[in-house]
């Protein structure tokens, strides 16, 4: 039996070719031999890369020659009027951002995956970029997964395909492009390419992973120029305080001494230690850049440097955005390079439901007329009310866990008071899984509850509340936009994971609301800490 091999391939866009889907200055070379295994029409680039020594040779003082390189290549296939690319080692990082198929991978594995023999996932939540990938044993339904298809997008799946596409491949991986092991020869590669590209083409997702449709990616060029076009008014516009997020687009591990810089704009000295809006905006204020235009950000570049101010990897500043907005009532999300439409009935029945949670008027939560939260939260502290900023009920040898900003007996119970300034999504992610841990250490555990009444030992009537887990949530937003617009102030899957809060806790029987703090301070000047 011939050896299986593994193969990754990417979808070119119909309008891209061999000659256009490089980027410039490749550095990779045209395969000019003659009598080879390439289908016929098919074209390769070899990439022959200069040995180096490694970096830890001469860390540690070692003086024998010791030498490694990366070789690697493109295949371009001609496949029913379309071009597919075979990468080999780490080339497909050659091809342009916009030069292929997206949902290729994904949408590949998807009509070809058993729904029943998931085995393995890499999820992304845009409402606070978090990035996530879950593995298990046993191949299983992706609801074992804990995937929640109204605030998660899938970005890889793996698992083992329907017993129709056995004769092809037995498991398969899709992303941006799709992966797999065959036996197939070289004179089948063609024959094979052409049976997934009509496996990319078929719909059977929707009834093998129906609960997927409620995030659908956006293709047709005009609706992404007009949304692009919004994109930019957002940046034109802006200051500091907006809804723009810029995030790695990969699972990345922080765990090495990494920094960050910009480029695109030309050269600079500017470094950071991660990835923010307000990092970028300084980068392109050095350049006296204005960005008026996609181009801008897709030419522009967050690069990741080693310790050693070696290149490891570099993104697209557009493929790093994060953004919402709306045209024709219809909501978008933008997120690694690719708009989403949010299904808007999903959308109107989250509204809706945590509308009702909004409050008029909190009498102990005043205007904000300071910078800093920790500066509001001491400035609302008074006889009735007590500031727990930075205070720890977590058992003892476990991670911190603040009981709230402000506590008040309010409305008969004991009222805890979580205050945010912004309503920037990775800061409402924050804020609402703290009023939630909280509660549920309160409830689980009593030495949690006897740290909080150390804190409000002077007040006797707390203490009854706290042994009577008569507890209330109360969710302080610092902002200058409009009180009425209610859940329409928030990014949309901060409204998602807002419902998903106000749900557990109405199981839990805890009251909550949420109110909207008028901020009276200007942060039009940048700051990484208070965004609004």
């Amino acid at each position: 039996m011939a050896k299986s091999r593994s193969f990754s391939i990417y979808l070119l866009k119909e309008t891209f070719n061999p000659e256009n889907s490089l980027k410039e200055n490749h550095g990779m070379e045209l395969l000019q031999e003659t009598k080879t295994n390439l289908p016929d029409d098919a074209i390769m680039y070899i990439a022959d890369n200069v040995e180096k020594q490694p970096w830890w040779k001469c860390y540690w003082g070692i003086k024998k020659n010791l030498f490694q390189t990366q070789k690697g290549a493109l295949l371009f296939l001609p496949v029913n009027k379309r071009w597919m690319v075979m990468t080999f080692g780490m080339t497909y990082h050659q091809l342009r951002d916009n030069a292929y198929e997206y949902d290729f991978g994904i949408r590949t594995t998807l009509n070809a995956l058993n729904p029943e023999k998931v085995k393995s996932t890499d999820i992304l939540k845009p409402e606070n970029a978090k990035r996530q990938r879950i593995q298990v044993p046993v191949a299983s339904n992706l609801n074992y997964f804990d995937f929640r298809q109204d605030e998660t997008i899938i970005k890889r799946l793996t698992g083992a395909v329907k017993a129709e596409y056995s004769s092809l491949f037995k498991n398969v991986t899709g992303s941006n492009c799709f992966r797999f092991s065959s036996n197939k020869q070289p004179n089948e590669i063609i024959d094979l390419c052409s049976q997934l590209l009509d496996i990319y083409l078929r719909e059977d997702f929707k009834d093998s992973f129906p609960d997927i449709q409620n995030v659908v990616p956006i293709k047709d060029p005009d609706d992404i120029d007009k949304l692009n076009g919004k994109l930019i008014e957002a940046f034109s516009s802006t200051t500091s305080n907006n809804d723009i997020m810029l995030s790695i687009p990969d699972i990345f591990d922080h765990d090495n001494s990494n920094k960050i810089k910009f480029s695109g704009a030309g050269q600079s000295s500017l470094e950071f230690e991660d990835v923010s809006f307000e990092n970028y905006k300084q980068y392109i204020g050095s350049k006296n850049i204005t960005i008026d235009n996609i181009t801008k950000l897709r030419k522009h570049y967050i690069v990741i440097l080693n310790e050693d101010d070696y290149e490891i990897k570099r993104y697209s500043v557009y493929n790093s955005v994060f953004f919402d907005c709306t045209i024709d009532d219809k909501t978008y999300h933008l997120c690694d390079g690719d708009w989403y439409l949010v299904n808007s009935e999903y959308i109107q029945k989250v509204n809706s439901y945590i509308d009702s949670y909004f409050a008029d008027n909190i009498d102990f939560l005043a205007d904000c007329n300071k910078k800093r939260e920790d500066e509001y939260n001491s400035a609302m502290s008074n006889d009735n009310v007590i500031c727990l900023d930075k205070t720890n009920i977590a058992p003892d040898n476990q991670t911190n866990v603040e009981p709230c900003d402000l506590i008040t007996d309010y409305d008969d119970i004991l009222q805890m008071a979580h205050i945010k300034i912004s309503t920037r999504s990775a800061n409402l992610s924050h804020l609402f899984n703290q009023g939630l841990n909280s509660v549920e250490l309160l409830r689980g555990e009593e030495e949690s509850c006897n740290k909080l009444k150390q804190l409000v030992d002077d007040k006797v009537n707390y203490l009854s509340m706290i042994d009577e887990k008569k507890f209330g949530v109360i969710y302080g937003i610092i902002t200058s936009k409009d009180r009425s617009d209610k859940s329409k102030n928030l990014p949309i899957f901060s409204r998602i994971s807002l419902m998903r809060t106000l749900k557990t806790l109405q199981i839990m029987g805890i009251p909550c609301k949420v109110y909207f703090i008028k901020d009276l301070v200007n942060r039009n000047q940048p700051c990484a800490d208070n965004n609004n």
